[in-house]
């Protein structure tokens, strides 16, 4: 493997860790003004970090490198082990006492926008936890987004160039040159996070609560404030308003810029919006049709919490408003489904993602259409795209994959000791980044506070695994790929 490669990845990490030592002094001042000692944590955690990460970008600079698949996947993989040890610090030194497992775990979680935690007690934490919290999560979400939007388009990981698939012109990007993108890409995450915040304030929520709960909204990530999570307000004005902005942190994040900056409405034609839209919707009315004749619960009311949990597990958020798994079987089951689902490909949600939904269902009917039709060219369109065969053995290859490192991390947590629906759920609710899992221990009503340390270090593998696409770590298992 070239030096000049690792030298590249190293500046590029070091960079990125500036930005996250620097995010540990807004924490610091938090506890700082309420007068609780981790101030000290965060602060003197931000001034090592930064420290050690200046140190390193001014041995490391040199010459930009030329993009290539290898330093693409090493430069993913070197990015989220940096962010996840330095987002671990904190929790790790904090008065909170938490074990070496569980600090990885909760950073884990945080920057893999999972939003599964091992803290408990949160109405009475010191707010800079907290906002450390959040602030990784939503820090995460950007990192999330430009890994899809601007790095796997290139390693070919998920099919088509997400400016393709993500917007109806297949000939033209959201902008020609790369600054403008970025600078609109970040406009709008930070326009989207102020209205949400506005959105819970107005809905009722403290603006501490409202700060917190956007950040991890907009970045689908399910961090709380409390360990009631969304059931602590007891408002259906905050439901629906979790509801329409989870949603809207599901859609692929090109079309949002198109549509906001160039007005293009037919963006929302893309067949993964739409597909992702029906889904939503058939499943939250099932389940708020059966909770409402089960449970004998008001229509209007059980269709609300049916939205907001069901959008909340699609877009692989996290955030409850009721224990979903007490409503009755079919509840569970679509609640265990949705989990493997997720959101649109091209935004911080996890998941199979709504695009490789359609592409499989255009391949399985093309090959449909053969057995009738053996002589006939049946393409696999994706809207008016068609899909190339590559794209289509990649899509199948993660499937593949994504089943096979389901199935193992059920195994791993079963020998661990773990009943079956633990295993099951927390393996997949891991790998999908959705956060809370099935049953009495890891359910929405539960947490992982009680998980041994070497499942939690399981399923800190499984949300990389799960966040970076399942090809772009295991690639680097390949002997080839360390070859020069």
């Amino acid at each position: 493997m070239n030096a000049t490669l690792f030298r590249s990845v190293l500046h590029i990490a070091a960079l990125c860790g500036l930005y996250l030592s620097s995010a540990m002094f807004v924490p610091a001042l938090a506890d700082l003004y309420v007068g609780h000692p981790d101030w000290q944590v965060f602060a003197l955690s931000g001034a090592l970090c930064g420290g050690v990460f200046m140190l390193t970008a001014a041995a490391t600079s040199g010459p930009p490198p030329v993009f290539t698949r290898r330093f693409g996947f090493l430069l993913v993989n070197v990015l989220w082990t940096v962010f996840t040890i330095v987002g671990a610090i904190p929790f790790y030194l904090s008065s909170y006492d938490l074990t070496l497992a569980q600090a990885v775990f909760e950073s884990v979680s945080g920057i893999t926008t999972t939003g599964g935690t091992v803290l408990v007690g949160l109405d009475n934490l010191p707010p800079g936890l907290l906002l450390w919290r959040s602030l990784i999560v939503w820090l995460g979400g950007i990192g999330i987004l430009g890994l899809g939007l601007f790095i796997l388009p290139n390693l070919r990981v998920g099919g088509l160039s997400f400016f393709k698939l993500e917007s109806s012109d297949t000939t033209e990007k959201p902008f020609s040159r790369f600054a403008s993108f970025t600078r609109a890409f970040m406009a709008i995450y930070l326009g989207i996070t102020l209205a949400c915040t506005l959105a819970y304030a107005w809905a009722g929520m403290s603006l501490f609560d409202a700060v917190n709960h956007a950040l991890t909204t907009v970045a689908t990530g399910g961090y709380s404030t409390h360990d009631a999570s969304f059931g602590h307000f007891d408002s259906l004005a905050v439901l629906w308003a979790g509801t329409i902005f989870m949603t809207i942190s599901s859609l692929p994040f090109s079309v949002m810029i198109l549509l906001a900056v160039r007005k293009r409405l037919n963006v929302l034609r893309d067949p993964q919006i739409l597909a992702f839209l029906g889904y939503l919707t058939v499943f939250s009315v099932a389940v708020g049709v059966y909770h409402h004749l089960t449970n004998d619960v008001e229509i209007g009311l059980a269709l609300t919490h049916a939205f907001f949990n069901i959008s909340s597990i699609l877009s692989t958020t996290g955030f409850a408003s009721e224990d979903y798994t007490l409503w009755g079987p079919f509840a569970v089951t679509a609640a265990f489904m949705a989990t493997f689902i997720g959101g649109c490909t091209g935004s911080t949600a996890g998941g199979i993602k709504a695009y490789r939904i359609v592409v499989l269902y255009g391949v399985v009917r093309a090959g449909l259409q053969r057995l009738v039709y053996p002589s006939s060219v049946a393409s696999v369109r994706y809207g008016r795209q068609t899909v190339e065969p590559d794209v289509q053995r990649s899509i199948f290859l993660f499937l593949a994959l994504y089943m096979l490192l389901w199935a193992l991390g059920l195994m791993a947590l079963g020998a661990l000791g773990y009943d079956l629906m633990t295993a099951m759920s927390g393996s997949i609710t891991s790998l999908s980044n959705v956060g809370p899992g099935i049953g009495s221990i890891i359910g929405p009503a539960g947490n992982f506070s009680t998980i041994s340390d070497p499942a939690l270090y399981v399923m800190s593998v499984l949300m990389l695994l799960g966040r970076l696409e399942v090809l772009t770590v295991l690639v680097l298992l390949m002997p080839t790929f360390w070859r020069y």
